[in-house]
């Protein structure tokens, strides 16, 4: 325990400075790591939905085309599922 008013004062400065030094660490951190892991998974993501936009387009494109036989398939799922959830 400070026995004076200077070595309290000596305490908070040498707080403060371990605080500013771990603070400056955890901004490095955060720049050097997390922001590209972030930018990263960011990407990842975007592809990810272009992919399935393309595959619903293509999806949808195909119903357009042989709609009696989407009907057909979809009627066929439908049962199937129907089948295995009893």
């Amino acid at each position: 325990m400070p026995t004076n008013a200077k070595q309290a004062a000596d305490q908070v400065e040498d707080a403060m400075t371990q605080i500013s030094r771990l603070r400056e660490q955890v901004e490095s951190l955060i720049r050097d790591r997390v922001g590209p892991a972030i930018e990263d998974a960011t990407e990842r993501a975007e592809a990810a939905s272009a992919a399935v936009r393309e595959r619903a387009d293509e999806l949808a494109g195909a119903v357009r085309r042989q709609p009696f036989t989407a009907i057909l398939v979809a009627a066929a799922v439908g049962f199937l599922l129907g089948r295995v959830s009893r």
